[in-house]
C-alpha cells in the first residue's frame, strides 16, 4: 500500500485535511463564468478519475454502473461520507463551485481510503456550476437522489434568479431523475424555506413525500447531523425548514 505523506495542511494523527487550510469564500457567484473543465455529455465523464479501484480503465463505454446520488453544493463532504457507508454499493458524487472547498473534499476522501482499504471508493466530488451544467454530467432519469442542504438564501429579490432551487432549475433536475427519485432541501432561513417548497409544491412533476416516509428514511437525519451547516444550527438552537418531494411520472401529476 502506497504510503501517504502527511503535509502540514493534514492532521499528523487521523491524516485527514485540516479545514482551515481550505477556508473559502461562503458565497459564490453561481452566473459568473468559471474555468474548469466540463465534459460535453455524461458519456464523457471519466469515472476512473473519480472510483479507480471500481472503474481502473478510463472508457466508459458499456458501464452498467452509474452515479446515483448527486449532493449539489456538498461543501466540506459531510453528507457523502455518512452516506457512502450507509450505502456502499451506489455511486455518488459531490458538485462544488469553491475551488478550495473542492480540494478538500478529495483530499478528505483519498485520507479515508488510505486509511480505511476498501471503503469511501464510491464517493467523489467535482468542482463546477451545477446550475449551468447538471444535463453535461447525468442522464435522463439516472439519478435516484439529490441533496440541496443549505444553499446560499440569495436574499435580494433581485439575486433569487440565483437560488438553486427555482422553477427553470427544477426542470433539469426533474430530468436527471429517475421516477421516484427523491429530492431532499433544508435551510435555517425560513422564507428561503418557504421559496423551496413553494418552487416544488406547484412543479408538476414532484409531489411531497409524507411524512410518515420521512420518518422512516435514515437518509433524512443525515440532512443536519452529517454536515457542517446543520451542525452548527444545532449547536446554536436554530430551527430547520425541510422541503422533501419525489419525482413523479406526468400521467400521476
Amino acid at each position: 500500500m502506497q504510503e501517504k505523506v502527511v503535509g502540514s495542511t493534514h492532521s499528523k494523527t487521523t491524516g485527514l485535511p485540516r479545514k482551515r487550510f481550505y477556508r473559502a469564500r461562503a458565497h459564490s457567484n453561481p452566473l459568473s463564468d468559471s474555468h474548469f473543465p466540463v465534459p460535453l455529455c455524461p458519456g464523457q465523464f471519466d469515472y476512473s478519475l473519480h472510483y479507480p479501484q471500481l472503474f481502473p480503465s478510463s472508457s466508459n463505454n458499456g458501464c452498467v454502473k452509474k452515479i446515483q446520488f448527486a449532493d449539489i453544493g456538498c461543501g466540506f463532504g459531510g453528507l457523502l461520507v455518512s452516506l457512502s457507508t450507509l450505502f456502499p454499493e451506489t455511486l455518488m458524487i459531490g458538485m462544488e463551485i469553491r475551488d478550495k472547498v473542492t480540494e478538500y473534499v478529495k483530499e478528505r476522501i483519498s485520507a479515508l481510503r488510505t486509511t480505511n482499504p476498501g471503503q469511501y471508493q464510491n464517493i467523489s466530488v467535482v468542482r463546477t456550476n451545477s446550475m449551468k451544467y447538471i444535463p453535461n454530467y447525468f442522464e435522463k432519469g439516472q439519478l435516484t437522489k439529490m441533496f440541496f442542504l443549505f444553499p446560499d438564501p440569495h436574499f435580494k429579490e433581485k439575486n433569487h434568479r440565483r437560488r438553486v432551487i427555482s422553477p427553470h432549475l427544477l426542470d433539469e433536475y426533474a430530468y436527471t431523475l429517475a421516477v421516484g427519485g427523491i429530492i431532499y432541501t433544508i435551510t435555517d432561513v425560513e422564507e428561503l424555506g418557504e421559496w423551496m417548497e413553494s418552487c416544488l409544491d406547484e412543479h408538476p412533476m414532484f409531489e411531497a413525500v409524507s411524512e410518515e416516509e420521512v420518518k422512516a428514511d435514515p437518509v433524512v437525519n443525515l440532512l443536519t447531523s452529517a454536515t457542517e451547516e446543520g451542525q452548527k444550527v444545532a449547536r446554536n438552537g436554530g430551527k430547520t425548514f425541510r422541503a422533501i418531494y419525489r419525482r413523479i411520472s406526468p400521467s400521476s401529476s
